[in-house]
């Protein structure tokens, strides 16, 4: 015979509370018909678990209970891996009788008389062990750290519905992707909210755990564009990988959504001067242009706070950022002004000085303005840059000094004009004539697809003015 006893289980499943002496019960039924048996129970740490009575008397083919004890209440679990075990040992009993002592020496000698019938694992479990299992101190000791892949499956067993959910909370605020998969694999709720009204995903991304928030994505968590604003916190974290997980996960997500403040993640990025952060974010089709509730866009924020990059590339995206006034009545760059950002006054201003003195053909401030780093093909809000500005008022030498230093021949405005289109509308010959001769083209294939007539040579020959005098289509021909 290989034991006498048997348990009725093969685990033992002890729910810990904290500050309690957490107990769990099982059985064991005597396998022999006519005689007794003696039974002798023992854990592997009796310090932390042990029995009130460890010995006792089952009579033949009956069944006893017996009860397993925290030793002593805590406030943290005491798990260890490999896991605690109960052994179950047991001897015939012919009398049927015995006192406690001397069950106590017969299980201490050992020998042929003893039969060591089980080993039941001692597994805690319940939400205080999830939760302490998701902390960062989840370890026995210095040196020997737990197998959480072993314990979290069996804690998370007795927990209910409710207790679920909240413990997922927890793991997504935690960033712990192994158990927020275990949690939704036993039922808990991909979208449930906190109390705070956060999603689980919002909570994973300002963990900054990017397998939690893959692990969301694939276990069917649903975008709601109305409350969800964790790209506003990716970017608040200067943390581009976050969004571009989240951006290949939900095509649907609202790259202009706005919180409170009437703010989107482009101004929280500019706010900070996470120049890859505002790059992606535009690249991907964030308006550089939205106001906020108080009529700042992102342009205004990085001025504000000094940010040279972020003002550089918003200035080079942005439509109309650099003119708008806040509320209050302040350009981007009165805000520098107003908190010393000196910096930025040549990105901010020298922009219109280049644009006033092309307008105005003073090539002395041109070629300072140039001389000073600003950039020679800026546009303003019409999307003007200096060039058609000077063609357009017919100043040659400045339009020369321009050309000189690089500006382009043929960039468009918004309404998809060149320089040279604007020398001609406003009969300005030898700035044409000139431009034609650096290689402007006389019609452009964009400026067609936009739906406007263009002016083409033609038209330029039959101009009112006195421009019809100089065949430009030949000299554009002996040119080439």
């Amino acid at each position: 015979m290989d034991r006498l006893v048997k348990p009725d289980l093969e685990e033992l499943k002890l729910c810990f509370i904290r500050g309690q002496k957490s107990s769990a019960t099982f059985k064991l039924n005597n396998l022999m018909h006519t005689m007794s048996v003696a039974v002798g129970l023992s854990t592997t740490r009796p310090s932390v678990f042990s029995f009130s009575h460890p010995f006792y008397i089952i009579p033949p083919l009956s069944t006893a209970s017996f009860t397993l004890f925290l030793t002593n209440a805590c406030d943290l679990p005491p798990l260890s891996t490999p896991l605690d075990m109960v052994m179950v040992k047991s001897s015939m009993l012919p009398t049927g009788k015995a006192s406690q002592d001397n069950l106590h020496r017969l299980f201490s000698r050992t020998g042929p008389h003893i039969f060591k019938d089980a080993k039941i694992p001692i597994s805690l479990v319940g939400p205080q062990v999830v939760e302490f299992l998701l902390s960062p101190n989840s370890s026995v000791s210095s040196k020997n750290l737990l197998d959480v892949g072993l314990l979290l499956p069996k804690a998370i067993s007795l927990c209910d519905g409710c207790q679920l959910d909240s413990l997922l909370i927890c793991a997504a605020k935690n960033g712990n992707s192994h158990c927020i998969s275990a949690l939704i694999e036993v039922g808990a709720d991909v979208n449930r909210r906190d109390s705070n009204g956060d999603s689980l995903m919002s909570l994973a991304v300002k963990s900054g755990n990017l397998d939690s928030i893959q692990v969301l994505i694939q276990s069917g968590y649903t975008i709601d564009n109305s409350a969800d604003r964790f790209l506003h916190y990716a970017a608040a974290m200067d943390r581009v990988d976050l969004m571009e997980i989240l951006c290949v996960g939900y095509a649907d997500i609202d790259l202009n959504s706005i919180d409170s403040q009437g703010r989107t993640p482009l101004h929280i990025a500019a706010i900070h001067g996470h120049v890859e952060v505002i790059q992606f974010l535009v690249s991907v089709g964030s308006d550089p242009d939205m106001l906020d509730s108080q009529g700042w866009t992102p342009l205004h924020f990085a001025a504000h706070q000094g940010h040279v990059e972020a003002v550089d590339f918003l200035l080079n995206h942005s439509t109309f950022a650099k003119y708008a006034l806040t509320k209050q009545g302040k350009t981007a760059f009165e805000l520098a002004i107003d908190k010393g950002h000196s910096k930025l006054y040549n990105l901010l201003l020298l922009g219109d000085t280049l644009h006033r003195a092309a307008r105005n053909g003073d090539v002395a401030d041109i070629k300072k303005c140039i001389a000073e780093g600003i950039s020679v093909n800026g546009k303003d809000q019409n999307g003007w840059t200096p060039l058609h500005r000077a063609a357009f008022k017919g100043r040659v030498e400045g339009v020369k000094v321009l050309v000189k230093h690089g500006a382009k021949l043929d960039v468009v405005d918004d309404c998809g004009y060149t320089p040279l289109h604007l020398a001609i509308e406003a009969g300005q010959k030898d700035v044409a004539m000139y431009l034609v001769t650096q290689g402007a083209k006389a019609i452009l294939k964009s400026f067609k697809a936009k739906g406007q007539v263009p002016c083409d040579m033609e038209n330029f020959k039959n101009h009112p003015s006195h421009l019809q005098t100089a065949n430009l289509y030949h000299v554009k021909q002996e040119r080439a």
